[in-house]
């Protein structure tokens, strides 16, 4: 469904962010990295501060402007030190050579995620923190087994961050078998930990949170967390070894809150062994060979409160012990071969906040069913059969903050129905049936962050109406019928983050000279538009660009790689490149 133009957007992956978003390069740092992070003072434009810095800003400023004049910070209190270095991860400051300072500083955390140039020679200064580290990120480093050689000075440590070190194998997580304070441990894509070289982590008793996803060797490896009563949070999501048997080890933890096995083998006869997990509120089952009968064991587990079923066997029947799960806030059923049939057995879900349908044969009739889930603030209707006279029945779920129309059969009339969805802050209409009078419609929803009008028949006309959407952050309107004085229309909504004017033919430079007053944009396409490389000068006031995609136009790699050393050093990626 959908045609040639099809595209999703918008999808949760496992992670639970925007799949938009590499999560390998989002940062996992410790809550007090986190806090550093917001609560920082940009030491490099200290000097334009409109007031006087504190003493210790000025300290620190002055420190890391002169990082190469300091042998050693040890003789400092560990809270200085501690901010000096976060300080210098932060712009990018720190190096090989100038981490040395760091020996023997007692440092508490050492969030070095992401970070380049991180490998086994800075893990002499790192395990040099000793018994006072408590967190370390060193995820996609060059850190191998012999980095981790004097972990276990680091006796203290609660969190350790290993996430695409391909370099880490068995041989080096044998070296925390005796990190017992440990807490947190997460080995992402890891193609060299096998079943055997898990038997390391047995003596992990206070481990609360393990993340082995993708990790495609650890069939059998599981039988190693049996005595890890305390364990709350296991991510084995994609590791396609898992199987019905190693779910079996699984049973005894019961403390066990979220679990996340998707895109396994894992069967209705592996679910079975959760029933006894009674503190299990997250369960991801996405793209498992399960089928309704699954339900049998979920039913009786009252504290569940997220259900991924996305991509697995299910039909209608058996569906019907899904009312069995009241306290239900999250429910993904997309893509399964259901009907409006099941939806029956959702309205009594009175705590259903989020609902994805996505794909599944769901029509009009079926959604008088969801018109008593009062709570719901995420609808996802994508590629289903719903139509205009469905939306009626959405109506009165005054709390939804997020709906996708996209590739349904929605016409311009059907809009009307949820015009008054005073709450709603995104809304996909990635649909051909969509006009400039539906879009009109609309303006009363003023609260709108995110609207996608992707495939819809929008030109200037219909552009009109987004002044009146002055909150909007995200903004896609493509496929050919808008030119330069569509976006004159666009050029006060100053809160957008992202605007996708692509395949729109007519757009020239004068679009870019609407846009330059847009500094929040951090991602802009104008592919498959006359823009030129004169009509560049115009993003130079866009300061905080990120992505900039100008592909099937008039502008070269060298044209925007000129003006990213000029103008826009924040600039990540381009197109063409």
């Amino acid at each position: 469904m959908g045609g040639a133009c099809s595209r999703k957007q918008g999808q949760i992956n496992e992670d639970g962010i925007y799949s938009g978003i590499s999560r390998r390069y989002s940062r996992n740092g410790s809550s007090k990295w986190l806090g550093a992070y917001f609560n920082r003072v940009d030491v490099d434009n200290i000097e334009q501060m409109a007031m006087s810095p504190s003493l210790m800003e000025l300290c620190i400023y002055i420190t890391c402007k002169k990082i190469d004049q300091y042998n050693t910070f040890s003789m400092l209190p560990r809270d200085i030190s501690q901010q000096i270095f976060n300080e210098l991860v932060y712009s990018q400051r720190l190096n090989g050579t100038n981490i040395q300072a760091f020996q023997g500083c007692a440092l508490e955390d050492m969030d070095l995620g992401e970070y380049s140039g991180v490998d086994d020679s800075w893990m002499e200064v790192i395990t040099s923190q000793g018994s006072s580290l408590l967190t370390a990120d060193l995820s996609n480093s060059n850190v191998t087994d012999n980095g981790l050689f004097n972990i276990k000075d680091c006796e203290n440590i609660q969190s350790l961050n290993f996430n695409f070190c391909a370099q880490i194998s068995d041989i080096g997580l044998d070296q925390i078998t005796g990190l017992s304070n440990l807490t947190e441990l997460s080995l992402k894509r890891n193609n060299n930990i096998t079943a055997k070289g898990m038997s390391a982590l047995s003596g992990l008793v206070n481990l609360l949170k393990l993340d082995l996803e993708r990790c495609p060797l650890i069939h059998g490896g599981l039988v190693h967390l049996r005595g890890l009563s305390k364990l709350e949070v296991l991510n084995i999501n994609c590791c396609n070894c898992i199987t019905d048997d190693d779910m079996e080890p699984l049973k005894g933890l019961k403390n066990l809150k979220e679990l996340q096995i998707s895109s396994s083998k894992v069967t209705d006869l592996g679910v079975a062994f959760l029933k006894g997990l009674y503190k299990l509120a997250l369960l991801n089952l996405e793209r498992c060979p399960v089928t309704a009968a699954c339900l049998d064991a979920l039913s009786d587990i009252v504290n569940l409160l997220y259900l991924n079923l996305s991509r697995c066997n299910l039909t209608d029947n058996g569906c019907n012990k899904i009312s069995r799960l009241k306290a239900l806030r999250v429910l993904n059923l997309g893509f399964n071969d259901i009907t409006d049939a099941v939806l029956v057995h959702l309205k009594d879900l009175k705590n259903l906040e989020s609902l994805n349908l996505d794909s599944c044969r769901i029509r009009d009739n079926g959604l008088i069913n969801l018109a008593g889930l009062h709570r719901l603030k995420c609808l996802e209707l994508s590629d289903t059969e719903v139509g205009s006279n469905g939306l009626r029945h959405l109506s009165g779920l005054v709390n939804l903050q997020s709906l996708n129309l996209s590739f349904t059969v929605i016409t311009d009339g059907g809009l009307q129905n949820i015009s008054g969805l005073s709450s709603l802050k995104s809304l996909n209409l990635d649909v051909r049936q969509i006009t400039d009078a539906g879009l009109a419609t609309l303006t009363s929803l003023t609260g709108l962050t995110h609207l996608d009008l992707f495939c819809a028949k929008i030109t200037d006309a219909g552009t009109n109406s987004l002044r009146n959407f002055k909150n909007l952050e995200s903004l896609e309107i493509c496929g050919g019928g808008i030119t330069d004085a569509g976006v004159q229309n666009i050029k006060d909504l100053r809160s957008l983050v992202l605007l996708n004017l692509s395949q729109n033919h007519n757009l020239t430079d004068a679009s870019l000279k609407y846009i330059t007053g847009l500094t929040q944009l951090v991602s802009l396409n104008l592919s498959s538009s006359q823009v030129t490389s004169t009509g560049l000068q115009h993003l130079k006031p866009l300061k905080k660009l990120k992505t900039l995609s100008l592909e099937s136009t008039k502008v070269t790699s060298h044209d925007i790689k000129k003006l990213q050393e000029s103008d826009l050093p924040n600039l990540v990626t381009f197109r063409p490149e």
